[in-house]
């Protein structure tokens, strides 16, 4: 048995290989089509995992809401959302985000500085709007504190945790940083990858996988497992070989 959970990545790109443009904004190019993809995604897993920065550019988290996939995760004794992980180092979330007012259990996975930084945004007194939205401050409903020597999250140290508390399944919806440290982990067993009719460009428009990069000798190698067109969209669905 693996000591972590099965980790899917589930990303949505261009035809160039980008997730958003070069400002960086919301990544809301994929069809209908897409959208009921990564909602069947995110209903198989146990838990989503998120970096801040896919969290700070949309501001909330895809929910599920197709009634059959409600109803087969009760079916299965789950409850009708999965966990919504948030990992970052830095804590750096304004609370103000609708992200904080979804009916989900959300956790932040976090570094001791992290940790410490979110506890200060708790002891500011919300504003009148966001009173009036929550009827409390925004919040995190676990804290997970995984810290590596050098400070970054100790990302195998928590998925093998994660895998403790009996989260089988795991949905990875990016950024980039967060799938290349992954990968640099060999920690991401599946990759769905939709691939949209549009050309953005752009030298720093992120990509499904950001990072230093890996020497083609030692890149990852993907075996492809499936391949389904929808209209102008091909999804792509790689397993990791090993």
């Amino acid at each position: 048995m693996q000591h972590r959970p099965h980790t899917t990545v589930v990303l949505a790109m261009s035809a160039d290989g980008k997730i958003a443009d070069f400002r960086r904004s919301p990544a809301r190019f994929g069809s209908g089509s897409d959208k009921a993809h990564l909602e069947k995604q995110i209903a198989a897993a146990d838990a989503v995992l998120l970096g801040a920065g896919t969290i700070r550019a949309y501001g909330t988290t895809l929910t599920v809401s197709q009634p059959i996939l409600l109803q087969h995760r009760i079916k299965e004794g789950k409850p009708p959302q999965p966990l919504h992980i948030v990992l970052t180092q830095s804590a750096a979330i304004h609370p103000e985000i609708k992200f904080f007012q979804q009916p989900i259990e959300r956790w932040l996975l976090t570094t001791t500085m992290g940790a410490d930084a979110w506890a200060k945004t708790q002891q500011t007194p919300p504003t009148r709007e966001l009173t009036a939205l929550q009827g409390c401050p925004a919040k995190f409903d676990q804290i997970l504190i995984f810290d590596t020597p050098t400070g970054n999250v100790d990302l195998s140290a928590a998925l093998s945790h994660l895998r403790s508390l009996d989260i089988k399944r795991l949905a990875v919806l990016g950024g980039g940083e967060l799938v290349a440290s992954l990968l640099q982990l060999d920690l991401i067993d599946e990759l769905w990858l939709t691939v949209c009719p549009l050309i953005l460009g752009g030298a720093s428009a992120p990509t499904p996988v950001e990072g230093e990069g890996f020497l083609s000798q030692l890149a990852p190698k993907l075996e492809l497992l499936e391949v389904h067109q929808v209209q102008q969209e091909v999804f792509l669905h790689y397993r990791l070989q090993r």
